[in-house]
């Protein structure tokens, strides 16, 4: 075989392997892009199943999750300044929200004071005493008063006297509700280690959120609350309570320094805790007629429907914090 046909034959050879890398290449892409679908598809339908259990998106629930999660953590580990400004806006776009869902039942309320009330509450929470606070709420809910009685007077309406009371007791009650009982998470992180109280709470709402959800959508069957809350079950309670005791010790052995008792103990009150702040919302937005109090958090509803739980639940660590550090 002379040169000319070996260098003919070196590039047919190339050549043909080429072509064979080419097409295994393409067969190889084609196997991946085969299988993403079907894990795709396998997982819409997963996320289908559960949403409609549910009424949840869990993939944008995960998502929105973890950043105002990772948000949260950040704010209380490095400043806790940052903490305080963090918390103050998200109580001031949930107290805007609830008064905005409220009024959307025909009670007359005023966003806008409210969330200035509930800015005002919250932000001046960690730099103040008890005493001052109290009278900072006090001063709150007189300025959301004062505002639904100017705004009624001047919008010439003939609103019985009845639904007016019904109003301004609607105003006040969620300056109350919200910022009020969100301060304590506030106030316990101005306290010495208390940034670490307060992560411990928010993770052991969590684990409750977590266990219920696990547990009712395994094995869930018995209604807990049929009239409030029809996805809540008796199973899913069951597996809240032991995700919170299992949680609430190692958080109290290895974040907050107590004995392992102290950690069943804030297990079963945060259990509680949080159960109630559920059920409460949940009662709120039966009587309103919704199912979210807003589309403002995807796969989570409203602001408020993600603070149900930690708003109870600050007041009840703040508390046990209070007895067990002085």
């Amino acid at each position: 075989m002379n040169s000319d046909d070996e260098s003919s034959s070196r590039r047919h050879t190339a050549r043909r392997r080429r072509a064979d890398l080419q097409a295994q290449l393409r067969v190889t892409r084609e196997d991946i892009e085969r299988q993403v679908r079907d894990g795709r598809e396998r997982f819409d339908q997963v996320n289908e199943r559960i949403e409609a259990r549910t009424g949840r998106n869990l993939f944008l629930a995960i998502i929105i999750g973890v950043v105002l999660g990772a948000g949260l953590v950040a704010s209380l580990i490095f400043v806790k300044v940052v903490f305080v400004i963090f918390a103050t806006i998200i109580v001031g776009f949930t107290a805007f929200e609830l008064a905005q869902a409220l009024r959307r039942t025909g009670r007359f309320v005023d966003p806008v004071a409210a969330a200035i009330s509930a800015v005002v509450i919250i932000g001046t929470a960690y730099f103040i005493d008890a005493p001052s606070r109290g009278m900072v709420l006090a001063g709150g809910i007189a300025f959301v008063v004062v505002f639904r009685l100017v705004a009624q007077m001047a919008s010439g309406s003939t609103r019985g006297v009845k639904d007016i009371i019904s109003d301004l007791a609607t105003a006040a009650f969620i300056q109350i509700y919200v910022p009020w009982l969100a301060s304590f998470a506030v106030v316990l992180v101005a306290q010495e280690n208390g940034e670490w109280w307060t992560l411990g709470f928010i993770i052991l709402v969590v684990s409750v959120d977590i266990g219920a959800y696990v547990a009712g959508l395994s094995f869930g069957k018995h209604a807990m609350a049929p009239m409030i809350s029809p996805n809540k079950t008796w199973e899913g309670f069951a597996g809240a309570a032991a995700c919170s005791i299992l949680v609430g010790i190692l958080l109290a052995l290895f974040m907050i320094g107590q004995p392992w008792w102290i950690g069943v103990i804030l297990g079963l009150l945060i259990l509680g805790s949080a159960t109630v702040g559920d059920l409460t919302e949940s009662m709120i937005k039966r009587d309103m007629g919704i199912k979210d109090m807003s589309s403002w958090l995807p796969g989570h509803g409203g602001f408020l429907d993600r603070l149900d739980s930690i708003l109870p639940s600050a007041a009840v660590m703040f508390g046990v914090y209070t007895v067990v550090m002085h």
